[in-house]
C-alpha cells in the first residue's frame, strides 16, 4: 500500500537544520515512531507531499524550504508585554521570566502560543512568538515503517508530538 489520502502512516526520521549533516533537531526512532493520518491536516502540507506514494520499507530524504515549513521569521511576532502581566499574587516568578525560557500563553482568541523570553527589565518582557523553527530550512531523512487503511479510531487520536507536525512544539 502506498501513502496517500486517509492512509495511516508510521515512520521514523531525523530532522536537521543546516543541511543533511547539520544539527539534529529531532530524532524519532522505532520505540516511539511518528504515526498520523495522511491528509488530516495534522502535519505540514509540504511534509506530506514529499511522502506521498512511498511504501512500507522505503527510505526518504528531502528538504523543506523555510517558507513551506514554519515560515520566515516575523519581526511583528516579537512583542513587549508589561512585566505585571507575569505577576502571580503580586510577585513575578523570575525562574519563569528568564531569558531563554518558553512560556505557554494564549492570545486574545484563546489560541495557545509558546513565547520565548528574549529579554526583560523592570517594566517589560520582550517575547518572541515565532515558531522555534521559523526561518529554518528543514532536512528530513527516515524510513516508512507502516502504511495501512485508516479506521475510525485513527481520527480520534492525535499524532505523536513532532516538529514535523502541527503540534505545540
Amino acid at each position: 500500500m502506498k501513502i496517500g489520502n486517509n492512509t495511516h502512516v508510521t515512520l521514523t526520521y531525523e530532522l536537521r537544520v543546516d543541511g543533511f549533516e547539520g544539527k539534529i533537531i529531532e530524532r524519532v526512532g522505532d520505540k516511539n515512531p511518528l504515526a498520523f493520518v495522511y491528509g488530516d491536516g495534522s502535519m505540514l502540507a509540504s511534509f506530506e507531499q514529499k511522502l506521498q506514494g512511498l511504501e512500507i520499507g522505503e527510505e526518504f530524504k528531502f528538504n523543506i524550504p523555510a517558507d513551506e515549513a514554519y515560515g520566515l521569521t516575523d519581526d511583528n511576532a516579537v512583542v513587549e508585554i508589561p512585566l505585571e502581566a507575569f505577576e502571580i499574587n503580586g510577585k513575578v516568578d523570575y525562574e519563569m521570566v528568564k531569558a531563554g525560557n518558553f512560556i505557554p500563553m494564549r492570545d486574545e482568541h484563546s489560541h495557545k502560543l509558546n513565547g520565548l523570553v528574549v529579554a526583560f527589565d523592570e517594566k517589560t518582557v520582550k517575547m518572541d512568538f515565532n515558531h522555534p523553527l521559523a526561518g529554518e530550512e528543514l532536512f528530513f531523512s527516515g524510513k516508512v515503517s507502516h502504511v495501512r487503511e485508516t479506521v475510525e479510531e485513527d481520527f480520534h487520536h492525535h499524532h505523536s508530538c513532532s516538529c514535523g507536525g502541527g503540534c505545540d512544539c
